[in-house]
């Protein structure tokens, strides 16, 4: 197995499958590994993914040691993916994400900074169900140029309580919290479960 993958790896095993125990032909952490490495080299639907993973499955065997002799089909993957805990894999990645932060190669205090901002997600809205399009709050370590959280939005409310609980969540020792101006408030601010120094963004 390739070692630089062992700790996500050791992250995804941890996130429980919704699969029945019987018939499982495919490791889940390997389909959750193998799903992210499809969607950063440009897939963008289950298919995309099966396909990444038929193209690329002799070298997937080989670096992992597996001996997959077809690639799973795009529906297992879907029924994998959609009935994944939420909590439990941003969990997995948080813990991973924290890991990759601590082994970075840090600066000056002044460099540990936390940069919170929502973001709309493209092509989120639905208009079959006449949903508003989905809304996230990503936590980014400028630092070490990784996002080490993230939640989302509720549609019926804002960033300001979503800013709040992923404050009260994250690890901000030593940490500079930039925030957009509209969360520059005297009880975010003075809190006394995590005092921290903030700043506007605008």
């Amino acid at each position: 197995m390739v070692k630089s993958f062992a700790p996500i790896l050791t992250r995804l095993a941890a996130i429980p499958d919704p699969r029945r125990a019987a018939g499982k032909r495919f490791e889940q952490r390997y389909i959750l590994l193998f799903s992210i490495l499809a969607i950063v080299t440009g897939a963008d639907s289950y298919r995309g993914i099966a396909t990444f993973i038929r193209v690329h499955l002799k070298q997937l065997n080989t670096a992992f040691g597996l001996n997959w002799k077809a690639r799973p089909a795009y529906t297992s993957i879907r029924s994998v993916l959609i009935g994944l805990d939420v909590a439990a894999v941003e969990a997995a990645f948080r813990a991973h994400a924290d890991n990759l932060d601590a082994a970075s190669p840090s600066g000056s205090d002044s460099d540990r900074i936390l940069a919170i901002d929502g973001k709309v997600l493209r092509g989120s809205f639905d208009r079959f169900r006449e949903s508003a399009a989905k809304q996230v709050l990503s936590a980014f370590a400028v630092d070490s140029a990784l996002t080490i959280a993230h939640i989302e939005i509720d549609e019926k409310s804002n960033e300001i309580p979503a800013v709040q609980q992923l404050l009260v969540e994250l690890d901000l020792t030593d940490r500079i919290v930039t925030v957009d101006a509209l969360h520059c408030q005297k009880k975010l601010s003075r809190s006394p479960q995590k005092p921290m120094p903030i700043s506007s963004s605008n």
